[in-house]
């Protein structure tokens, strides 16, 4: 599985972005998809998560301004990103989880970069 992300920039705080991640290869296999961020400094953390089925699960830092969803396709995810604060800024980074025969195995993007500038 290959992971494509697009859609970071620059952005003034309230402002809005959409990221988008396109996966390839063998995408029959992928169940969660996801975004995590990591900003200088600090650990990875987790932005947002939809499963196959449609659930979503969001960090408390985001709820209420961020929107995951998957295209009809199932092999595409995009965060919608409103009110944006300086905080948000960071590498985001797009995240797919696939069935392997021994189980599950996390696949990553290359990352975006999202900046809020106050």
């Amino acid at each position: 599985v290959q992971l494509q992300a697009s859609g970071g920039g620059l952005v003034q705080a309230g402002g809005s972005l959409r990221l988008s991640c396109a996966a390839s290869g063998s995408t029959f296999s992928i169940n969660a998809m996801g975004w995590y961020r990591q900003a200088p400094r600090k650990q990875r953390e987790l932005v947002a998560t939809i499963s196959s089925g449609g659930r979503t699960n969001y960090a408390d830092s985001v709820k209420g301004r961020f929107t995951i969803s998957r295209g009809s396709a199932k092999n595409t995810v995009y965060l919608q990103m409103n009110s944006l604060k300086p905080e948000d800024t960071a590498l985001y980074y797009c995240n797919a989880v696939a069935v392997v025969v021994i189980g599950e195995r996390p696949y990553w993007g290359q990352g975006t970069q999202v900046t809020v500038s106050s």
